[in-house]
């Protein structure tokens, strides 16, 4: 196992650094002169240069690739050019948006998803299976923006339950933040179940195929017992790896959200940035988010090892 662990955590290091290169060049290729832009189109030379110095831009770039690498590993993220905030600071303000967000978002569809597809495989070929695994197809072709709007209209416009935008901070009223979340939760946990019930389903149904499983019942378990006792740990599996990639999707999903229900989350002042060539801000940002899915799928990669010994073995 250790063995394992640590190739793994190879892999990551160097998914890190190939990505951070990455994500350097391509963003440092497409913002043209930084400082220009910063500065306005009545900026004069001389100004420009001023500023590029000052922030280091005039260097070669792998001296401003190593900076920032070192000044990130120090905790140090940048500075924004136009309001010199910290990018931390900007960052850690926008988590209270997007982490309950994407967090409540990713529970509440499996709360849903288990459940629900854990009964369509035990009740395939009935009328309730085929309606669940039909509901189910139809919500992984509705975008996730059309399921906010849909909800914003029911609950927020006819029924007038639940604000259909805007953000109340917590430190102003936590009941009112969390009626502002309420929405956008459900838009991205209902997509999100919708797509998960598939595969849960899916698992299932070849969990409950294997012999071990026709052994567990032959020997006095039912059918209940013998999946719950048996099977659960194998139809973990392929939930595991979905779920690590659904992830990755949902901080896709976070942007969607955001700008449909004008929440200041992180996504949506990454956003903004980009627009305002903060390159600093943006390169920061993306890597913070990059480092995230790379770590969850070496949490899902670790998970695949310990529920299953073949994986530690064949890799």
């Amino acid at each position: 196992m250790a063995i394992y662990v640590l190739r793994k955590l190879v892999f990551f290091l160097g998914a890190i650094f190939i990505a951070s290169v990455a994500i350097f060049l391509l963003i440092r290729g497409a913002g043209g002169n930084v400082a220009a832009v910063v500065l306005g189109k009545g900026a004069t030379p001389e100004a420009i240069d001023a500023l590029a110095h000052t922030y280091g831009l005039d260097r070669p770039l792998f001296v401003q690739y190593f900076d920032w690498i070192g000044n990130m590993l120090s905790g140090d993220l940048g500075r924004s050019f136009r309001t010199n905030e910290r990018v931390s600071d900007l960052v850690t303000a926008r988590l209270s948006v997007s982490i309950p967000l994407a967090l409540s978002g990713l529970i509440l569809g499996l709360l849903i998803a288990i459940p629900v597809g854990t009964y369509a495989a035990r009740n395939v070929g009935t009328p309730s299976g085929a309606i669940l695994a039909l509901v189910s197809q139809v919500g992984v072709a509705v975008p996730v923006f059309w399921a906010g709007i849909l909800l914003s209209l029911l609950f927020g416009v006819r029924l007038g339950w639940l604000p259909t935008g805007g953000w109340t901070d917590w430190s102003v009223s936590p009941w009112g933040a969390i009626r502002s979340l309420v929405l956008p939760v459900l838009s991205l946990g209902l997509i999100m179940a919708a797509v998960l019930i598939r595969y849960v389903r899916s698992a299932v149904l070849d969990v409950m195929n294997q012999d071990y499983l026709r052994t567990a019942r032959a020997v006095g378990m039912t059918r209940t017992e013998a999946l719950l006792k048996v099977g659960l740990r194998n139809a973990s599996l392929p939930l595991v790896t979905i779920v690590g990639l659904q992830i990755a999707e949902l901080i896709g999903g976070t942007v969607i959200i955001e700008t449909v229900f004008s929440l200041p989350g992180l996504s949506r002042m990454m956003l903004a940035n980009v627009a305002a060539r903060e390159v600093i801000v943006v390169q920061s940002t993306v890597m913070l988010i990059i480092i995230f899915v790379i770590a969850v799928n070496l949490l899902v990669d670790l998970l695949y090892g310990i529920l299953d010994p073949r994986v530690r073995s064949s890799r």
